[in-house]
């Protein structure tokens, strides 16, 4: 009997030294399927340049997702079912019958707690560091179980296809640029990111989905130099302009012929004086000094549009649509706005302000303003799928070209038109409902 009785006092002792280390076990996959999944990719590139191997590790882990998700699941479940078949058979042979519900109710309350919430809990708070000192181990877990997680991911998306569900491993690499917007939204609605610094980095995400024609200065706001008029007031046309860059076109504005820079014209009228035996400006040819004009189709991204004036050395270029007539013009300076806000210099309008907010908190807006502006502007989310500016979403809303005082209420906001010049809207007063 006493032989007995050491047999099973034994058996005791391993069984339940046998659960506490699946239990350990079963703690650390729960805390690293945490850590690599949370862990950022760019602080573990970061680590990894700075020599951590640990850290270069979890970085090839953390290519193949669905091998690493696999490979911890097999390894956590394996664990947790042994350690509550063995749990059962302990708790059954102390207190019989009983003790089935007994080792579920107690192993429910050691997973959770042990196994769950702990280990999870410091990973989540220390992703990369937990993601580094775990790789070495989940490395060697992923090695072993490869034939048979590379079987459960066949079945897996065999079922999927079954339901239509197509997967693709790659999927996080075309998620890159939501996941920068959305934690820059995030941090801003937080407090942590300052208003500023999230318009320009989402202004430069952008410039490779909009098209020049979004940003383009339009044909009707364009000043241009007829090369037919007098050349006196064609140089008294220049030097009053607040533009460094003039359009220079004959017979129609959309015979475009060259471009004239303010400098490049100083200087000819210079040499001209010199070498003229004739006073003034007389047989001075406008078209000497123009360069070639620069046309782009109005479907170029910004993104593209900045490399081609950076190749090109220019920062002019006049936009035309499909047919090939003018519908505007875009410059450097433009895209750049797009990242990092307005740009003035002593030669900018003081009316520029395009935004002004009256006594009873409404706001009085350009027509002109872009939809994206104003929102950038008073941090509203206007859609602008349908129009580029808020003139053009009151005509598109309305279906008509309103007049001075109608007023429209769409997008949880009330358009009351203060402003209208022939068919154009040239003021708009808008605040919330």
């Amino acid at each position: 009997m006493e032989s007995t009785g050491l047999t099973i006092d034994s058996a005791f002792w391993i069984t339940t030294g046998s659960i506490l280390l699946l239990l350990v076990l079963s703690g650390f996959f729960s805390g690293s399927e945490t850590a690599l999944t949370a862990a950022s990719r760019g602080k573990l590139r970061t680590q990894a340049d700075k020599g951590s191997r640990g850290a270069a590790r979890a970085l090839r882990i953390t290519e193949d997702n669905e091998r690493l998700i696999g490979s911890v699941l097999l390894g956590n479940n394996l664990v947790n079912i042994l350690a509550t078949s063995l749990a059962t058979a302990l708790f059954t042979r102390l207190f019989g019958e009983s003790g089935v519900a007994l080792a579920t109710l107690v192993m429910t309350l050691l997973v959770l707690i042990f196994a769950e919430v702990l280990p999870k809990t410091y990973a989540i708070t220390n992703p990369e560091s937990a993601a580094a000192k775990a790789s070495p181990v989940i490395q060697l877990v992923i090695t072993v179980f490869a034939p048979v997680v590379s079987a459960v991911r066949m079945l897996v998306r065999l079922v999927l296809r079954l339901f239509g569900v197509k997967t693709d491993p790659d999927s996080h690499i075309l998620a890159v640029r939501e996941e920068i917007a959305g934690a820059l939204q995030l941090g801003r609605s937080e407090g942590v990111v300052e208003k500023e610094d999230r318009d320009r980095i989402l202004g430069a995400l952008d410039l490779s989905d909009r098209a020049v024609e979004e940003i383009m200065l339009h044909r009707s706001q364009i000043e241009m130099v007829n090369a037919d008029e007098d050349p006196e007031a064609i140089v008294a046309q220049c030097m009053e302009s607040n533009h460094t860059r003039l359009p220079v076109f004959k017979d129609d504005p959309d015979n475009i012929i060259g471009v004239v820079h303010a400098k490049e014209l100083l200087r000819a009228i210079h040499k001209h004086a010199f070498d003229s035996k004739a006073g003034g400006l007389k047989g001075f040819d406008i078209r000497t000094v123009a360069t070639p004009p620069y046309f782009v189709p109005d479907t170029t991204t910004l993104d593209d549009q900045m490399r081609q004036f950076l190749r090109r050395r220019t920062h002019f270029a006049l936009v035309v649509d499909e047919y090939g007539s003018l519908e505007g013009l875009i410059t450097l300076e433009d895209i750049l706005e797009e990242i990092v806000g307005e740009i003035t210099d002593e030669y900018d309008a003081d009316a520029d302000h395009m935004v002004q907010k009256t006594k009873d908190g409404q706001f009085v807006v350009d027509g002109a303003m872009t939809i994206r502006d104003l929102n950038r502007a008073l941090e509203w989310d206007l859609p602008d799928e349908e129009a580029n500016t808020i003139a053009g979403l009151v005509i598109h809303e309305a279906q008509m070209i309103p007049t001075v005082g109608q007023a429209f209420s769409f997008h949880g906001f009330q358009f009351r038109v203060t402003g209208r010049k022939d068919n154009r809207v040239t003021k708009l007063k808008i605040g919330k409902l």
